[in-house]
């Protein structure tokens, strides 16, 4: 079973998309989600205090800066603009694909879990979402 899931963004952020995804993976087995461009990243992650994405947000803006700023003068990929790149080296070490098990219907998330599209770009993005669900 096979479907793509789009998720609107508007900036950097985490989109959770975890209700569209539970509602479409029916049945039991191996859900594979895997995100089609280089500049977001997948994430399953804290879904209960906004704390944790505001911190996690701050994390990766001073881990690859825009690449206009001094620390990042080295970069020279900007055709798209200052903040391609960084989203380009964000997606490389966050994941782009995650696999979740699937029981009676169900993902098997943990009680706080959310699955999300983070979002790396500062412009408003369509991205798309494919989803496996592979029986077991």
């Amino acid at each position: 079973m096979q479907t793509s899931f789009f998720v609107e963004t508007s900036g950097p952020g985490l989109y959770d998309f975890t209700n569209e995804v539970a509602d479409w993976a029916r049945g039991e087995g191996l859900l594979t989600l895997f995100v089609r461009h280089t500049s977001c990243s997948l994430l399953i992650q804290e879904n209960a205090d906004p704390a944790v994405q505001r911190d996690l947000l701050a994390f990766l803006c001073r881990f690859a800066p825009r690449a206009d700023t001094a620390e990042m003068s080295y970069i020279t990929h900007r055709s798209e603009g200052a903040d391609d790149m960084p989203a380009h080296i964000k997606a490389a070490v966050l994941p782009v694909s995650l696999s979740i098990p699937v029981r009676k219907g169900r993902p098997l998330l943990g009680t706080w879990q959310g699955i999300y599209l983070t979002e790396h770009r500062d412009g408003a993005h369509r991205r798309e979402v494919a989803a496996v669900l592979t029986p077991t």
